[in-house]
């Protein structure tokens, strides 16, 4: 009896740590979601969308987002070069994307479905250490209700934004803090070549209100009237002009700069399994069409749709852009613009 009571009672406590053991397995099953950290760029009202999507294929990765203006997440990846806390960068300047790769700070990998992409849209390494997303150009938001009670004639180039009648009522970003802002500045060393690049900014600068961290920041404030001009990007008008702001989207005659977004693994990731799912749907034709809601021109030919607003003369009038230049000089051109502009940056918040 004692023997069978004993027996009993060792497959009730046998039972019992089963159960505690099958508890345990289900709640490590339930909290195995991986969480890729993901440094970005891209606009906060892109985000959910693109997160929402990705999910939809990987529920059980969680992205945690760290975002920021361009220079600003790039200044926190070299800054961190030696202890990574990223797993992935989706979002961020090609020109940043080619600094970091120069630093041995990238993994190189092939996503599945890369060869689809137009070859500007991916390093040149094999594999690439880098893939493009899409691109943006810059343009003159001009608010013709604004412009008009001033008196302030429409600019049609870059040259007219030098007239002393807009003195006080030009914005644009901060090319230290804003991607935008940086491929202004290096486009107008390109075009002017590096000394008339100067001499233009030195011009500019006299008619310039303040330099914002954001480069969307100067569309929007001239959407609100708050500015009437603010030299931005061609696809933030586009879309102010749908939601009904009074503005024109100008494009330059001289030409314009432009840029690409794009995403990479950062080396020394823990997550590379989930960084890869990342970044195979970072180059998939659903992320594509997700990135021509925002952009006007992506990675894979034949995706992108008009855009409604958006100036059909962008892509004849956008400039040959030597992205590795840019990125080779990107440290000692933003040296020189904070040592001769810096002044009127708005504060960092």
């Amino acid at each position: 009896m004692q023997f069978v009571s004993a027996f009993k009672l060792t497959k009730t406590a046998m039972a019992s740590a089963t159960a505690a053991a099958l508890l345990m397995a289900g709640s490590i099953s339930v909290s195995a979601n991986t969480e890729l950290t993901v440094y970005t760029a891209l606009e906060a009202d892109q985000l959910k969308m693109y997160q929402t999507s990705f999910n939809e294929e990987y529920p059980d990765i969680e992205i945690k987002w760290v975002r920021d203006s361009t220079g600003i997440v790039t200044a926190k990846l070299l800054a961190e070069k030696e202890n990574p806390q990223a797993d992935v960068i989706w979002g961020v300047a090609g020109t940043s994307l080619l600094l970091l790769d120069s630093e041995g700070m990238l993994l190189p990998y092939a996503p599945k479905g890369v060869e689809k992409l137009s070859d500007g849209f991916k390093s040149a390494s094999n594999p690439p250490s880098w893939v493009g997303m899409n691109a943006w150009v810059a343009a003159i938001c001009y608010n013709n209700i604004e412009g008009e009670k001033l008196g302030l004639p429409k600019p049609t180039s870059w040259n007219d934004l030098l007239d002393p009648v807009y003195e006080g009522y030009l914005i644009m970003p901060n090319p230290g803090s804003s991607g935008t802002g940086f491929l202004d500045v290096s486009s107008w060393l390109q075009m002017f070549g590096t000394d008339g690049g100067w001499t233009y900014m030195d011009n500019l600068h006299k008619n310039i209100s303040r330099y914002t961290h954001s480069g969307s920041q100067p569309c929007k404030l001239a959407a609100s009237g708050e500015i009437p001009i603010g030299i931005s990007y061609a696809y933030r008008a586009a879309q102010l002009i749908e939601k009904g702001a009074p503005l024109d989207v100008i494009i330059p005659s001289e030409g314009v700069g432009w840029e690409l977004e794009a995403a990479g693994i950062v080396k020394g990731t823990k997550n590379l399994e989930s960084a890869q799912k990342l970044m195979d749907f970072a180059v998939s034709l659903k992320a594509n069409e997700m990135y021509n809601k925002s952009f006007a021109v992506v990675a894979m030919p034949g995706v992108a749709q008009p855009v409604k607003h958006f100036p059909p003369e962008v892509e004849s009038l956008m400039i040959k852009n030597d992205l590795a230049w840019a990125a080779a000089n990107r440290a000692e051109i933003l040296a020189e613009w904070t040592k001769r502009y810096d002044g009127k940056s708005e504060p960092k918040s």
